[in-house]
């Protein structure tokens, strides 16, 4: 991945009418004796990254992207490309919900892409996404992992905003999601939800629920004395079982384990449980996947 091709030109930067619809921002984090640090960003139109941080150690760098218009209307475009370095730890997250506002007659669209090194972490949790009535918004995420990195990344997605009365009755969200190691892909999927669908009340959807929230970690198994892979069942089980217990009659929430990738669900009606939800399952995978506590990050609690 050539980073520094995203750097924007002279020509480019005075096109004010395309930077306010297209945004890109480049990242890329290295290890410099056990430092972290962000080595290089480019950025073109309003995507920005604050300085990095570093709340738990000079280990992991923290980095939080910033939309500085504080919503996306129909025709806007955002493209963030972030690397890590061998070895490399950084967290990604954002300083408050992401907005998508209703179409006007045109598509939306996100694309992420995330590429990890030897032995790097990367952790991709920003927070809530809301979209309005009447957005129809692309979403692409895609992650590149070597043979030891490991990954995990979290989204909660909210349909209307009801704690307004609004609801999400027009409108289509197309979604792709692509995890590789070594060129060899380990996880695809990909849907669309349209607000007047099947897919949105079918019981193989949304089943009603106005919330939704993934969250997948990926990472080598460990391994036993004789070098063979231990898979986490157990692990596993306390994960569903403390989910569970936090959801409760107020959803629905579920863990699959498929090889070395972990996947939860949960369906519900409250961001505010769903931010609970994925906070407690980070809490869980990140000592397992990362080796590290989960020292929730301050950005969330304001």
């Amino acid at each position: 991945m050539n980073l520094l091709a995203l750097a924007p030109s002279p020509t480019v930067c005075e096109d004010s009418a395309l930077a306010d619809r297209q945004a890109r921002l480049s990242l890329r984090f290295a290890d410099d004796g056990g430092t972290t640090r962000l080595v290089e960003r480019a950025h073109f139109g309003p995507l920005r990254v604050q300085k990095p941080l570093y709340p738990e150690g000079a280990a992991v760098c923290h980095a939080i992207i910033v939309h500085p218009p504080g919503g996306v209307v129909g025709g806007d475009e955002l493209h963030i490309k972030a690397s890590v370095g061998a070895a490399g730890r950084a967290l990604l997250t954002t300083p408050g919900a992401a907005k998508w506002y209703k179409a006007n007659g045109q598509v939306s669209r996100q694309t992420i892409a995330l590429e990890l090194g030897p032995g790097a972490h990367l952790e991709w949790l920003p927070q809530e996404t809301i979209f309005f009535d009447r957005s129809e918004v692309h979403l692409q995420h895609a992650v590149h992992l070597a043979a030891d990195a490991s990954y995990i990344g979290g989204e909660i997605l909210c349909f209307g905003r009801t704690a307004s009365g609004e609801t999400f009755r027009q409108g289509r969200i197309l979604q792709r999601t692509t995890l590789h190691r070594e060129g060899k892909l380990l996880w695809f999927e990909q849907g669309t939800l349209e607000a007047a669908g099947n897919a949105m009340q079918s019981p193989l959807g949304l089943a009603g629920y106005t919330v939704s929230a993934t969250l997948i970690a990926v990472g080598k198994l460990p391994v036993n004395n004789e070098g063979k892979p231990l898979h986490r069942n157990q692990f596993v089980n306390d994960l569903r079982a403390a989910t569970s217990d936090l959801i409760g009659a107020n959803g629905k929430c579920g863990v699959s384990q498929i090889k070395d990738v972990i996947v939860l669900r949960h369906l519900g009606h409250s961001s505010e449980l769903a931010r609970q939800w994925l906070t407690l399952a980070w809490q869980f995978l990140r000592p397992e996947f990362m080796q590290r506590p989960a020292l929730v990050p301050r950005i969330w609690n304001t």
